[in-house]
């Protein structure tokens, strides 16, 4: 996918508002008919093929269990076909049940990627950089009598970044709109990120205590990038203020620490794991806290004794370190696939009694070309410097099927300075 869009960069196909000439980006994408080709070709491309997770390409088996297996349903490439299928009524089974999961956390805690996961393809778009995510979108997980509607949102933010960096209002409103549909939440933190994992986002935090009553569930990830494994149940015990479900969570040692002096035969060397976290009984009360309006409409309070109210419990939050209320604790790798199947089946049993709400061939809400539009900022925010791709806009100028059968997408670029155009081939 990028090799069109370096390409078109080195041609030129980036213009400066005002300009008259209008290059474009060509991407090319299979249509539905031949899908079952592509999976074999995506296969020989790599696991990692953006193609491959659009069409729903397992990487972990081969071509032709591929092409036996029944894997989740495609993308549609075709905008009325998915319009068709979001307006279709759902096929009830004959005992439905349904969940809203929304995820929330700090920038690049991987919330995206666990959506992909979790969805077996490619729907939201990922980067390296903050503030891929620009709004909230629907994924939608079918299994068996079981729907599963994952509401992936912007890493939340402040109203001071916000103002600081004109970034949309819609970074700040979604989360906090998601919230109000929601039936459980997921709290990704990165446990990777040594300065920031040892506490919750003071955004998360304010959004958790407004919404006391919505079952939340700790999610550690990317703890396939921690060396030293046992950190994580210390880190977990600051997150949870040492209670998960409403039981004290108490870590526990494994092995007998090793004596000062003497032998070390038999005991755990230095630098391995020695302690488990467990839950011990009886249950412990905890307080439950009074939903208060912490949302970034601020302007609704009627009177200074409200709003002094409201700015008491911001501070007090802002000195605490983690959330007493999570149901249950996982830890994962939601790039590599570890224990997301684990997550997946939990969520799947959270699941309560009620129709569904989209036909299970409804991957997402999302319009193709949304996606595509979507894979394309992916990569310009992956490859091109700073501040560069977070000032782009996109311009579709052509959407149509080409002779051999393949779906032609052209693009136009917009820069608002001359010297982005420079900083971008450089």
């Amino acid at each position: 996918m990028w090799g069109a869009v370096a390409g078109a960069l080195r041609a030129g196909s980036v213009r400066v508002l005002g300009q008259q000439q209008r290059p474009v980006i060509n991407t090319l994408l299979k249509k539905r008919s031949l899908q079952w080709v592509n999976v074999c070709v995506t296969r020989f491309n790599g696991k990692d093929s953006a193609i491959g997770q659009l069409l729903g390409v397992n990487p972990e088996q081969t071509p032709n269990e591929n092409l036996i297996q029944k894997y989740t349903v495609p993308v549609p490439f075709d905008k009325g076909e998915n319009d068709s299928l979001l307006l279709h009524k759902p096929d009830q089974p004959e005992n439905p049940k349904v969940l809203r999961v929304v995820i929330l956390g700090a920038p690049n805690a991987g919330k995206s990627t666990l959506s992909n996961k979790l969805l077996g393809r490619k729907v939201f778009p990922v980067s390296k950089k903050v503030h891929t995510t620009r709004c909230q979108g629907q994924g939608v997980l079918t299994d068996g009598e079981t729907q599963l509607i994952l509401l992936d949102t912007p890493g939340m933010v402040n109203n001071t970044k916000v103002k600081r960096h004109h970034l949309e209002k819609s970074l700040q409103k979604d989360p906090w709109d998601c919230m109000k549909l929601a039936d459980v939440v997921l709290i990704l933190v990165d446990a990777s990120d040594m300065w920031t994992r040892h506490s919750l986002h003071t955004e998360v935090l304010k959004c958790l205590f407004q919404y006391p009553t919505i079952p939340s569930i700790l999610v550690m990830n990317k703890v396939d990038l921690v060396k030293q494994k046992g950190i994580l149940l210390e880190i977990t015990k600051q997150l949870t203020e040492g209670i998960v479900n409403n039981k004290k969570a108490v870590i526990k040692p494994l092995v007998k620490p090793l004596p000062s002096h003497g032998d070390n035969t038999g005991h755990t060397s230095k630098g391995q794991d020695t302690s488990s976290f467990e839950i011990e009984e009886p249950g412990v009360t905890v307080n439950e806290p009074v939903s208060v309006k912490l949302s970034p409409d601020v302007d609704e309070f009627a009177d200074e004794e409200s709003d002094a109210a409201r700015r008491k419990i911001i501070n007090e939050l802002k000195k605490r370190k983690g959330w007493p209320h999570f149901r249950d604790v996982f830890m994962l790798s939601a790039i590599n696939g570890e224990e997301v199947e684990t997550l997946k089946k939990y969520l799947l049993t959270l699941a309560k009694p009620g129709e569904w709400e989209y036909h299970s061939d409804v991957v997402t809400t999302q319009s193709p070309q949304e996606i595509c539009q979507n894979i394309i900022r992916e990569k310009l925010l992956e490859y091109l410097p700073q501040e560069v791709p977070y000032n782009v806009t996109q311009v579709t100028d052509l959407w149509e099927e080409g002779s051999c059968g393949e779906l032609v997408i052209m693009q136009t670029l917009l820069v608002q300075k001359e010297n982005h155009v420079v900083r971008a081939f450089s």
